[in-house]
């Protein structure tokens, strides 16, 4: 059964669903008894099944909570008016963008979800794009690249919204020169926990504005977020080297994203057919021609080299068409327990050895991915998300799939926790997208750091009643 509620004519099967009933926490069409009218919208709020399914899931297909309904605002008014309504009765409000996070980081059981996707505009102005959190970072780059300008700084997948990634930080090849795409952010419109509508920028309600990006929504809920634009490229020169060696690959990575030669640089481990492991530097440069490998990579000894040339949109885009692969083959509907991490340079060799050594390559999955790639912290303009204390820092990404024959989700759950605390041993934090279980309180409060105080006063002060984003468990 379908139900809908907009500012026009709200029937569902015949029935007016006029509001909430304050007792039994339940949506209502009777008037009879207490009843809080729900607020006109633009949008609609909807209690379907497939809806509140929809909304109990996510891309880590690990955790299942519903909500009592789904919000899809036709406005930003729409969000502060029940996100409002929901503090007034005591229930759990969180965002959400493309459903990206792997642990019910947008999961609300018996609350609401709102479904940012419907707000997905996009305006330009010289070199700023104002985007409202719905909208996709592959939208943003159409609609920009035409006037010759590009974000700085896009994560590999595009098909993430704006909201999402700016609400954890949004990493990516290019930090070298750029930092994350938060820290890009020249300011935000977003709805605070009391229903509110609120602008912020480094410094106009700098607090608020500190502990919203990434800030995994635990003061407001980012709706709109004006990001700086630079010029964009037309082709992009690709480098994939290889190393035999952890050490090989970060020393090279090391001395690239220091001198800058290269406007893109990652990199991953990759298992070899006979066991063990290789180590893979992909390096990129803009609007470059084979005239320039010399300068390059003359000086980067390697075990082997591969040169391609592609678009600028078609490098950035280049995990679309794997996406597709892997959704035919059913790897993007299994689990997938993934583990971000961020290691300083001084410790990143030793944990990567020690990872690799307990790693079964068939154990994590057919189309997992292994992410090993420099971060320079004095680019940051933002204190999140949390990084280790050193100039230089590595996102070390285990991207499992629970594949068939791989190993069971909960195994890698569980595994990622050891992880978790070999990384943190070592001076390292975790990059909160992926699934560490149990991960309590006291983790977050250690794993916040210096930054806690200022993270649970703000929640104080934007979020008094504690409504918003339960599913991080952060408070």
């Amino acid at each position: 059964m379908v139900h809908r509620l907009t500012r026009r004519t709200a029937l569902a099967a015949g029935v007016l669903v006029l509001g909430l009933d304050p007792l039994t926490r339940t949506w209502t069409a009777s008037a009879a008894g207490p009843l809080d009218r729900i607020p006109q919208l633009d949008g609609e709020l909807v209690f379907d099944q497939a809806a509140l399914e929809a909304a109990a899931d996510d891309y880590g297909h690990l955790v299942h909570r519903a909500p009592l309904a789904v919000l899809r605002p036709g406005s930003v008014g729409d969000v502060a008016a029940m996100v409002g309504f929901c503090r007034r009765h005591g229930l759990k409000v969180a965002g959400r963008g493309q459903g990206h996070s792997t642990n019910g980081q947008a999961q609300v059981p018996a609350g609401l979800v709102i479904d940012l996707g419907t707000l997905d505009g996009i305006t330009l102005h010289g070199h700023r794009a104002v985007v409202q959190a719905g909208a996709r970072w592959s939208a943003l780059l159409q609609a920009c690249l035409p006037l010759g300008l590009t974000p700085p700084v896009l994560t590999d997948y595009l098909e993430l919204s704006v909201g999402g990634t700016l609400s954890v930080g949004g990493l990516g090849g290019q930090v070298g020169h750029y930092g994350a795409q938060v820290d890009n952010v020249l300011e935000l419109q977003v709805v605070t926990g009391e229903g509110k509508i609120a602008t912020c920028s480094p410094t106009v309600r700098p607090d608020l504005f500190r502990a919203a990006v990434g800030g995994l929504g635990q003061v407001a809920i980012i709706t709109r977020a004006t990001i700086s634009m630079v010029p964009a490229a037309t082709t992009a020169r690709r480098y994939n080297l290889t190393y035999p060696t952890v050490a090989a690959l970060t020393a090279q990575q090391r001395k690239l994203i220091k001198d800058g030669r290269f406007d893109y640089v990652e990199g991953q481990v990759q298992p070899l057919p006979a066991g063990g492991w290789t180590y893979l530097l992909e390096a990129v440069a803009y609007d470059a021609t084979p005239a320039d490998d010399t300068r390059l990579i003359g000086d980067l000894a390697h075990a082997s080299v591969a040169i391609d040339d592609l678009t600028y949109f078609d490098f950035l885009n280049r995990i679309g068409p794997v996406v597709d692969i892997l959704k035919s083959l059913g790897e993007w509907q299994r689990p997938h327990p993934w583990l971000d991490s961020l290691i300083p340079a001084s410790a990143v060799n030793a944990v990567v050895k020690t990872t690799l050594a307990g790693l079964d390559a068939d154990g994590i999955g057919a189309s997992a991915v292994i992410l090993l790639y420099p971060i320079l912290t004095r680019r940051r303009r933002t204190p999140l998300p949390v990084m280790p204390d050193e100039e230089l820092v590595y996102l070390f990404s285990v991207l499992k799939t629970a594949s068939p024959g791989a190993d069971s989700a909960q195994a890698m759950v569980t595994a990622n926790r050891h992880q978790f605390e070999l990384v943190r041993a070592a001076g390292g934090t975790w990059y909160p997208i992926g699934s560490v279980d149990p991960f309590s309180q006291a983790d977050w409060r250690r794993h916040f750091g210096s930054f806690w105080p200022v993270l649970r006063a703000a929640r104080r002060r934007y979020d008094p009643d504690g409504v918003l984003t339960p599913g991080q468990r952060i408070f």
